[in-house]
C-alpha cells in the first residue's frame, strides 16, 4: 500500500499562485494513476484533478486553466500548481492513488491547508 503525505498549503491572498506536493512511499508509485482532492469547510471531498499512470491529466470543470497535475516518477512526487487562486478554492487538499474506475486505494493522508482570502 502507499502511504502518502500532502504539503505546500499556505494563506494566499486572491490571484495568489501556491505549488502543492504529495510525496508517495511503500510501493511503486509509477503504477498508480493519481488524484487531488479537497474538502472545504461544510463541503463533501471532492476531486480536483487526476493523472493516469501514462500522465494523462483531467480537470473539474472549477479549476481548468488554472490549476495544472504533475508528477514526477523518479521523485515518487505528484504537484498541483495552483494559479489565479479564488477564495473558492479554500480548503484541506488531499491526494490519493486510483483505480482505474476512479476509486481512491489508499489510505487519506492528514492533507494540506489552502487558505485564499485578503
Amino acid at each position: 500500500q502507499v502511504q502518502l503525505v500532502e504539503s505546500g498549503g499556505n494563506l494566499v491572498q486572491p490571484g495568489g499562485s501556491l505549488r502543492l506536493s504529495c510525496a508517495a512511499s511503500g510501493s511503486i508509485f509509477s503504477m498508480y494513476d493519481m488524484g487531488w482532492y479537497r474538502q472545504a469547510p461544510g463541503k463533501q471531498r471532492e476531486l480536483v484533478a487526476h493523472i493516469t499512470e501514462g500522465g494523462s491529466t483531467n480537470y473539474a470543470d472549477s479549476v481548468r486553466g488554472r490549476f495544472t497535475i504533475s508528477r514526477d516518477n523518479t521523485k515518487n512526487t505528484m504537484y498541483l500548481q495552483m494559479n489565479s487562486l479564488k477564495a473558492e478554492d479554500t480548503a484541506v487538499y488531499y491526494c490519493n492513488t486510483r483505480s482505474p474506475g476512479g476509486e481512491v486505494t489508499s489510505r487519506w493522508g492528514q492533507g494540506t491547508q489552502v487558505t485564499v482570502s485578503s
